[in-house]
């Protein structure tokens, strides 16, 4: 990046819920036999906010330890996935050092917009994820899209994780308070939100000019690129204009979601101004 940016276990259990038998992991610390994060959420705030998110698909299973299955709501704790397990029972279906505060869920990710829906009517402000692929970036930069009013978050099919596992927990919630689309070319995406009235706004270190400069109030796609790569030079040439991060104290980089943040404080400041 520049300096300034970057869905089937279908077993049934027994009776007790306890019939899971340990399974060995990977390297990667993904158990052998298909259990690793793909559907996967764990974490209180991310999977109450998956389980009352309309635009999620039924749940598959439901994991909870006997303390955390009192404290679920009335409608939750009747769900015919849930099961009641103890919580190393629970982190054997799980990625090697889940932290999954007694509750986990396996279930699709939320449905997504067209970018007509998403951008239409064009007001406020979008968030463009160009090629950021670590799910710990992605989940913070959702957390910090929903935290500043963003009206959506716009990720490419091929080059974004999936929103679950360690991206959904990051997230705290968020993947399920924040509509997003995926598309398949992110030009041709701008080139649709251009035509319902958007204008988008590359973030980029070697900027000329800073992102107070340059955001007007207007609506507005915050495109925010790798941390290697940046931008990508023809999503750039799709911007209507590029901005910096002002950073008076010298320092020449930030983690992408730490940029992120500051860039969607600003772009959500001037916003509201506008």
């Amino acid at each position: 990046m520049s300096s300034h940016s970057e869905r089937n276990d279908r077993r049934k259990p027994s009776a007790s819920g306890r019939d899971f038998p340990h399974k060995s992991r990977n390297k990667q610390g993904f158990s052998k036999g298909g259990n690793d994060e793909k559907d996967w959420i764990w974490g209180i705030h991310a999977v109450e906010a998956a389980l009352a998110n309309p635009a999620r698909p039924a749940p598959k299973r439901l994991l909870a330890t006997p303390d955390r299955a009192k404290r679920l709501a009335p409608h939750l704790a009747k769900l015919p996935c849930l099961q009641i397990l103890e919580g190393p029972d629970i982190a054997r279906q799980l990625p090697q050092g889940a932290a999954h505060q007694g509750l986990a869920l396996k279930i699709d990710e939320p449905e997504p917009l067209s970018i007509f829906e998403l951008g239409t009517p064009a007001e406020g402000f979008l968030v463009m994820l160009d090629q950021i692929t670590d799910p710990q970036n992605v989940g913070a930069i959702f957390r910090s899209a929903a935290a500043f009013g963003a009206r959506g978050v716009i990720l490419q099919d091929r080059h974004a994780p999936t929103l679950s596992g360690v991206l959904a927990k990051t997230a705290v919630g968020a993947i399920d308070k924040t509509p997003y689309a995926r598309v398949v070319n992110l030009s041709r995406a701008l080139e649709e939100l251009a035509e319902l009235g958007w204008r988008a706004i590359g973030l980029a270190g070697e900027a000329e000019e800073t992102l107070e400069v340059v955001l007007d109030g207007t609506p507005t796609v915050l495109v925010l690129g790798s941390e290697g790569e940046g931008v990508r030079r023809l999503v750039a040439e799709h911007c209507d204009a590029m901005g910096k991060i002002a950073m008076p104290g010298g320092f020449e980089s930030l983690n992408v979601s730490a940029a992120a943040a500051i860039a969607l404080y600003e772009t959500s400041r001037i916003s509201r101004r506008g």
